[in-house]
């Protein structure tokens, strides 16, 4: 008997077969995870951009005008959500750019409703809680609203447009609100495919702190933990 996730978190899963999409919602429903179904990428998207992103993405790969692959690159350009693809292609070219590029994890259809729990779970256990709220716009304190879907943040009432890169580096701080992320963290999430050095993570937070802090010289969102990595702080 499957047991209940302890506290709820929220799973989105995109595929254009409505069958798959009831079978998945109905075994994660089970365990007690939170479950929105999309039948395209499209619709994938419309869902974040209304209500936050979720705790972890259970995408298909061949879809209609959006692929699986497709969906995945544009919610990593402004979220480090992670991906389980689950997919009927099984050629070793696809499942090694979708766990390489894309996604935590790759189950072949057809697939064992206990066996997607085990990993769901496993894949969860690997990210931290997400310390605030998953709305469109999470609300950092009363100076500093995000929305991460839009690239953009509302500093002390203007609105401050976000790069990718930026909003995705926020986003794993954010997500991480209070606890140190390392910086070989970052670098392997930020830029996966990429051997990227520790001086280029530090121009987007000096970017980036010049975007949210009052002060950027004294940052109170942003911290750096000296050679560890960074924690994000809010004033609440």
């Amino acid at each position: 008997m499957l047991e209940s996730v302890p506290e709820t978190q929220r799973v989105l899963v995109v595929d254009d077969n409505t069958y798959t999409l009831r079978i998945v919602q109905h075994t994660l429903e089970q365990a007690g995870y939170e479950v929105s179904t999309a039948i395209s990428g499209a619709e994938g998207l419309k869902l974040i951009n209304r209500y936050g992103l979720p705790h972890l993405a259970i995408v298909d790969l061949h879809m209609p005008e959006m692929s699986g692959f497709e969906f995945c690159r544009t919610i990593h350009e402004f979220s480090d959500v992670p991906v389980i693809m689950l997919t009927a292609a099984n050629t070793e070219e696809t499942i090694v750019e979708g766990l390489e590029e894309h996604a935590e994890d790759y189950m072949v259809k057809p697939f064992n409703p206990p066996e997607l729990i085990a990993r769901v779970r496993r894949v969860l256990a690997r990210m931290e809680n997400y310390t605030y709220t998953l709305e469109s716009t999470t609300r950092i304190d009363e100076r500093l609203l995000i929305n991460f879907p839009l690239r953009e943040a509302t500093v002390e009432g203007e609105l401050v447009s976000l790069t990718p890169t930026e909003t995705k580096l926020l986003y794993i701080l954010v997500r991480n609100g209070g606890r140190i992320v390392t910086t070989e963290f970052l670098l392997n999430r930020i830029w996966p495919m990429q051997d990227a050095k520790e001086d280029r993570l530090h121009v987007h937070v000096h970017r980036l702190r010049g975007k949210i802090e009052q002060d950027p010289n004294s940052p109170v969102y942003i911290l750096a933990e000296r050679g560890v990595g960074y924690s994000f702080q809010s004033q609440l």
